[in-house]
């Protein structure tokens, strides 16, 4: 196998060498500012062993991939019951669509997708005030981290909801269906700000490291949610993870991963290691372009696909 550190340096050296960085987002507007020459690369090993490239200790906007964290505590609190809300199939539309969801009367498809989220969320917020939910979540990601540095960036929150209306279209939709539980604006303050938290790709490749060690966090030994819980979380992230893009990076890059419109990706390989990549650039589908092209020549590389023999 080769050495880590040289593959980190050969793919941190061809993405800084690449043009076609994709599109940074402008729909969110504080996102549309961040630099698209940006490319970090963190891999945790289940060992304890980290090895980063580029600039994998700058905060970014992660996004979505929170939407791994708020699962975990949603499961954490009401157990299965939440797939009566929630399915877990691949969406094979857009991230926000609303036809979908027109179509399953108001069940969103998987909970990684913005519907999905947003019950996720409204699931976190149930004998809470939004604050506290925040809190709560916050925490939670800080906790896996091992790290109280993580934050919440208030800017890119408020950003979201100024420009939020197809998100509060989808919550007051399944609102009328009678799958969300608290007012649209209560539980879309929770869903903009634990979108709104700001990781480096070293915090972000420990915070998920416990869903490549059978649900235990390897720093402590404890359990952070059962070793079968942490499967179905990682298969839905294969399956789920990266909106309609999902399949295509299955099959390029074949790990469990979920991707973020601000360029992040949380990658995992069950038993071996997590890995968070950041290029703020996105592809057609919503999904970095760097990131996935990085994460497919890693897995390549170091045989990590989890279909290798």
């Amino acid at each position: 196998m080769p050495e880590i550190e040289a593959v980190l340096s050969d793919i941190a050296a061809e993405m800084a060498a690449r043009a076609d960085r994709g599109d940074v987002v402008t729909y969110i507007p504080q996102l549309g500012k961040v630099d698209p020459r940006k490319f970090g690369l963190t891999i945790a090993m289940v060992d304890g062993r980290v090895f980063c490239a580029g600039d994998a200790d700058e905060a970014f906007s992660i996004q979505s991939i929170s939407k791994v964290f708020t699962l975990t505590l949603a499961l954490g609190k009401i157990g299965d019951s939440l797939w009566q809300r929630v399915g877990r199939e691949p969406s094979g539309n857009p991230f926000n669509s609303i036809v979908q969801l027109e179509q399953e009367r108001g069940i969103p498809r998987n909970p990684f997708i913005n519907p999905g989220a947003i019950v996720v969320s409204d699931v976190l917020l149930a004998g809470h005030q939004p604050r506290e939910a925040i809190g709560e979540i916050l925490r939670f990601v800080q906790f896996l981290a091992d790290d109280e540095t993580v934050f919440i960036d208030h800017e890119v929150a408020a950003s979201e909801r100024a420009t939020g209306f197809r998100n509060f279209a989808l919550a007051n939709y399944m609102r009328s269906f009678g799958n969300l539980e608290h007012a649209a604006e209560l539980t879309l303050g929770v869903y903009f700000h634990h979108c709104a938290i700001a990781m480096t790709c070293r915090q972000l490749a420990l915070a998920g490291r416990f869903l490549a060690c059978d649900g235990r966090n390897p720093a402590t030994g404890h359990s952070v949610v059962s070793a079968e819980r942490a499967r179905r979380i990682n298969a839905l992230m294969l399956t789920c993870g990266h909106y309609d893009g999902s399949g295509d990076f299955a099959f390029r890059v074949g790990i469990s991963g979920k991707s973020g419109v601000g360029g992040g990706i949380l990658g995992v390989v069950p038993g071996v290691a997590s890995m968070a990549v950041w290029s703020p650039g996105l592809n057609a589908a919503g999904n970095s372009r760097l990131g996935s092209i990085a994460l497919e020549k890693l897995a390549k590389a170091m045989n990590w696909s989890i279909f290798s023999p």
